[in-house]
This record gives structure tokens, sequence and C-alpha cells, in this order.
């Protein structure tokens, strides 16, 4: 008998004993209390829902759901193209991983014009004493950034807001999303939905497929549990500290992990820590890999928050108890959500493959040009524990159009790490320089669908690109 059936039977043992009686349902039968309408039904080890109303709290031309860098870019550039936008974000920040997840590093942003560029500028004046790594800034620096940028594009905002189901209609278009929240169920209507929640959550829930992971096994790349430190100055552990300008790659992160070990009596779960620096005295600290647990199941991320939580805190009472510069180190945040490398690929109207990043393919319906390399972290120790050859070389290749418009549903668009492409392809394209860049094409072209009648695969991209507020810009 399998573990699966084990469960299934003990599920049903619980129903036809005493422990379901007490909490008042009946197997089979619902359970009716006068004239009760929230009822519901307990049978074969399932809750089925009794059917309710769900309002129509809000109506947009451009539903954006997830707040992260490509869910900003898409609410920008969709608001500023004069669509009626909404953006949904499930935390209680935008940014995604820059803020909520704690690793504000902007890879793969220079060639990036338009919003990237903007965002770039307006930190480094706001940061321009910092001494810091390049491309690295302060997380609650960029939580205000990015809300006063959503203002004042006219972008309407609504945190703490999960999406929870997508609805499809006759003609198999997307129509609306299901929300819940502390206002209850909830449905925000669109004409045109973009996907940024990293997950593709939207687009699961819509009916779409999916890939995730090795092909051959399904392994994916760890999650990363990141956090910020202060009690230490950076004069003072110049030698352990990550992306400084003359450093090597990796002669800071093996003098950090050599320390680690010294100090804790354990090697972190990622054999390259990186220790970055925000300010003098204020740093992130990626020292952890979580193996084996998906992005997408809330089971796994609970665990592997508390296991990297735990690992962290271990590793810093270490370092603590080297006196010296490390005597008051401290954790003074954690992340609201662990780092996710990798989740749901959504199938698109195209998909990036290995071939196309090996000879640095380039497309007429290009929406941004990506010069990250192949960056594939370990997906099973056996591997080792830190980044892993990969079979195949990355030139700089394109991201088109198509790869960020849904195959399977209509009037849906993806932006970030979601969008359709090969295991390989996705390990350089899911840096958030890229993130921004497909956020931007997708909010212009669901404002321009929006407004045009028209679904987002029937956009010319490469003749709206052409009149982008951003073109000629490069």
């Amino acid at each position: 008998m399998t573990a699966t059936t084990n469960r299934t039977a003990d599920r049903r043992r619980f129903f036809k004993t005493g422990a379901a009686a007490t909490l008042g349902w009946t197997l089979g039968a619902p359970r009716v209390q006068g004239d009760d309408t929230t009822a519901g039904l307990v049978q074969d080890g399932a809750y089925i829902e009794p059917s309710q109303r769900v309002p129509i709290a809000a109506e947009a031309d451009v539903v954006v759901c997830g707040g992260g860098p490509a869910g900003v870019a898409a609410a920008l550039a969709a608001a500023r193209a004069g669509a009626k936008t909404r953006l949904l974000e499930a935390h209680g920040c935008l940014g995604g991983i820059w803020t909520s997840g704690l690793l504000s590093y902007i890879l793969d942003s220079g060639n990036k014009p338009g919003i990237m560029r903007e965002i770039l500028a307006a930190l480094q004046a706001r940061e321009r004493d910092a001494r810091r790594a390049p491309s690295m800034y302060d997380p609650e620096a960029i939580k205000l950034l990015l809300e006063q940028m959503c203002d004042e594009a006219g972008v309407e905002l609504q945190l703490h807001t999960q999406c929870a189901a997508a609805v499809r209609d006759a003609v198999n278009r997307l129509a609306l999303i299901v929300t819940e929240s502390k206002s209850g169920r909830e449905a925000v209507a669109g004409k045109v939905f973009i996907d940024c929640t990293g997950e593709g959550d939207v687009a699961h829930q819509a009916g779409c497929g999916w890939d995730y992971g090795r092909p051959e096994t399904g392994e994916a790349q760890p999650m990363s549990f990141v956090v910020l430190l202060t009690g230490i100055h950076l004069d003072e552990i110049r030698p352990y500290v990550s992306s400084l300008p003359g450093d090597t790659w990796a002669g800071p992160k093996d003098a950090l992990a050599g320390l680690i070990k010294e100090s804790s009596g354990f090697g972190p779960s990622y054999s390259k820590p990186s220790l970055f620096p925000i300010r003098e005295t204020l740093f992130c600290l990626m020292a952890n890999h979580e193996y084996g647990l998906r992005g997408f199941d809330a089971r796994d991320v609970t665990k592997a928050t508390l296991q990297g939580r735990a690992e962290l805190h271990r590793m810093i009472d270490g370092l603590r108890s080297l006196g010296g510069p490390w005597k008051d180190i401290r954790i003074c945040s954690s992340p609201e959500r662990i780092g996710v490398r990798e989740s749901r690929r959504i199938h698109g109207r195209y998909t990036i493959s290995s071939d196309d990043i090996a000879r640095g393919a380039q497309f007429d319906d290009a929406v941004c040009r990506c010069e990250f390399p192949v960056d594939v972290h370990s997906t099973t120790t056996d591997r080792g524990k830190g980044i892993e050859a990969a079979p195949v070389r990355a030139k700089p290749f394109d991201i088109p159009y198509r790869s960020l418009v849904a195959k399977d549903v209509d009037g849906l668009m993806m932006a970030g790490r979601c969008i359709s492409g090969d295991f390989y392809a996705h390990s350089a394209y899911r840096v958030t320089g890229n993130a921004v860049a497909m956020g931007q094409a997708a909010g212009l072209a669901a404002a321009t669908a929006a407004k045009d009648g028209v679904r987002p695969h029937e956009i010319d991209w490469a003749d709206l690109a052409k009149t982008a507020p951003w073109s000629g810009n490069a």
C-alpha cells in the first residue's frame, strides 16, 4: 500500500468515527441547522463548498496579479498607457524578492531602458552616499519608491490580497479572478490579465499547462532563505564581503564558508555564501539552499522557511561566538517569504529553448535582450551545494513577446520567471532586470489590447514596440 493510499484510508477512518461527529458533521450528508445556507458537505474525504454569490468588487482594463519587479513594471506601463489598472499583491509591500524576499540585488539591468532605468536612477539618487555592492539597494527604500511610482501613475493598488481562483468565459477568455483577503472572497473583472505571481498561480488556476524542473527528473533549483544583518562593519570584515569592485567572485564566498564552518561546526547548505553590503553596517546574507521543495506548495514553503530560519540563526550565533568584529552581529530582519528560484513555467505561444540561448537567438518580437548566463543552483546535494556546470552556455538572447502570452487561455499574459521557457533558458532569464523589462512590455501590450478591443495574441508587438515610450532609449 502506498503512502497516498494510507493517508486516504486515515481520512476515511476519521470521518467514520466519532472524530467527525464532534465537529457536527455527518458523512455523506449536509449539516443543516435551520435555514443555514452556509452548510456544506463532507464526502469521501473532501469538503464540497456550498454555492455562494461572490461580489465583483472591482473592474479594470488591466489586472496585474503579483506586485514584484515584473508586476510593478506591468502596472506602471499599463497605467501610463491610459488603462485603468489594478495591481493585487499578497504581501504588505511591493517589490517581491527585492523587498518581502530581502534580496535587493538587481541583476541584468544595465541594458534595460524605461522603467528599469527609472528605478535604478531614483535608487542611486536616494542611496548616493551609501557604501554598497553595485546593484544592491536597501529593501525599505525600494518599498517606498515603488509605492510612490504606482501612486503617481494612478495604479489602483491592493495589498494583502491573494488570488485564489480564475474564471474563464464561454469563449475561453479569462474574465475575472477571485481573491481572498480580510475583506472576504471577492472577484475582480478585467479585459486583460497579467500573471506576475512568480509561481504562475493565476495561469494555473485558469487551466493553463505548465512545466516544472528538469524534464527528465522534475528536480528544480532550491529556494533560499535570505536575511539582513547588522552589528558588523564593512571595513572590519572586508575579506568576507562579496561583490565589491576588484574582488574575485569566489574568494570572499569561500572565505565566509570556511569561517561559518569553523564557528558553527557545519558547512552552509549553500556552499558559496554571499555577504552583500547595503550600507557600512547593514548587510544581506544569502547562505541557504532548501532542496527538493516546491515553491507552489504551502507545506513545502513552510518547511523550507522553518529550516532556513533555523539554519541562519545557528550560523549567526556561531559567527557571534568568534568575538572581535563579529561580537555584535545580529539578524535584524528575515523575509516575509523565502526566495523561490524556480516554479511553474507556463505554456506560452513560444517556448524559449536551450538552443535559442546557445545561439543567441534574435526575434522580431523581442521585448528585451537577456545578457545573464545560465545559472543553475544545484538541484540536489548529489550535484554539489553551489552552482552546477551546465551542458549549455548562453549567448545574449532575445525574450520574444510570444513567450509572455498564454497558449491555453485568451486574455492572459505572464511576466517574470513564470513565462514560457525550458529549464536552462529559465535559469538565465529569471533574474529581476529581465523581469522588469518583461513586465513593462506586458503592461503596454495589455493596455493596447484593452483599448483596441483585441486579445494579447493579436497584438503586433514588433510594430507596437516602435512607439513604446522607451523605444530609442537603449
